[in-house]
């Protein structure tokens, strides 16, 4: 636990908090302020910065939870679908310095807006990075 982190908080119950799903290793809260009706966070209980400090078993486990969560909302609200959204640096939309995920039930007509200007790579760019990258996967 970081003590000014406001999830260890959280987790801690220092503050209070809407719980949807707990075990061992994470908690599943709603978001305070919702993109969506539904809207919850996945944490680790274990603090990590980023998904960069995150060791190999809790990350696996991670997906594992959201499925379970993000099902249960799809049949419990009804939604079209769900968004999985997890930043990583200041630089990527991260607020909270304590890894989670957003888990944002969707519906066909709502006003949710999560896009990006696409954009294109030139010819043999993209297997250029492709293969530097996967140089570095251990």
């Amino acid at each position: 636990m970081q003590n000014q982190c406001i999830f260890c908080k959280i987790i801690d119950g220092q503050i209070p908090s809407a719980t949807i799903y707990e075990d061992e290793d994470f908690k599943v809260i709603m978001d305070i302020s919702p993109a969506a009706v539904g809207h919850a966070i996945m944490l680790p209980k274990k603090h990590f910065s980023n998904l960069f400090e995150m060791d190999d078993n809790t990350a696996s486990r991670a997906l594992i939870v959201a499925r379970k969560v993000a099902t249960a909302m799809k049949e419990e609200l009804g939604c079209d679908g769900l968004n999985m959204l997890q930043n990583n640096g200041e630089a990527a939309g991260q607020t909270v310095f304590h890894y989670h995920i957003h888990l944002i039930p969707r519906m066909k007509e709502d006003t949710i807006n999560l896009s990006w200007q696409q954009k294109s790579y030139g010819d043999g760019e993209a297997a250029k990075i492709a293969e530097a990258i996967a140089k570095r996967i251990l």
